[in-house]
């Protein structure tokens, strides 16, 4: 436990001053380059950060060119689809849409009636029955007349 003091104490700080390292130098420097034209970055000199920064602008040039072959190729596609899609539909639905608009112009069924068909009369519940009579007696012989 401490005690209570008026003035806190710090943790052990070192005090170095780099011993080749003249601020004044470097800025007179970086100065003179400025005006000549010759950039401190230009020769190769490390700047804090300066690698990061060229990898990221690398990254960002390359993930650029790939989104752009990526959209030509992704929108080559689409047009294919939609071109099939076209063709499929020409080629499938048109002829259907026509019969079906030709159908319903049309006072007649598609389909002809054979005679035949048109002689078979369906079974209607609801007709009168006709009633023949039993006229012929047990024993009797049936003839059949043809005509």
């Amino acid at each position: 436990m401490g005690i209570f003091t008026p003035h806190k104490r710090h943790a052990n700080k070192f005090n170095y001053t780099p011993r080749y390292y003249d601020p004044a130098k470097e800025e007179r420097e970086r100065r003179r380059q400025e005006l000549r034209g010759d950039r401190l970055d230009d020769n190769g000199e490390y700047t804090p950060g300066k690698y990061i920064q060229a990898k990221r602008e690398a990254r960002l040039a390359r993930a650029a060119e790939d989104n752009k072959s990526n959209s030509t190729k992704m929108r080559m596609w689409a047009l294919g689809a939609g071109v099939m899609l076209l063709f499929l539909f020409i080629y499938i639905l048109v002829p259907r849409i026509a019969a079906i608009v030709d159908m319903a112009t049309n006072d007649k069924p598609s389909s002809a009636v054979t005679q035949q068909e048109r002689d078979v009369e369906e079974f209607d519940p609801y007709a009168p029955i006709i009633i023949v009579p039993n006229d012929y007696q047990e024993g009797d012989e049936i003839v059949i007349v043809e005509e």
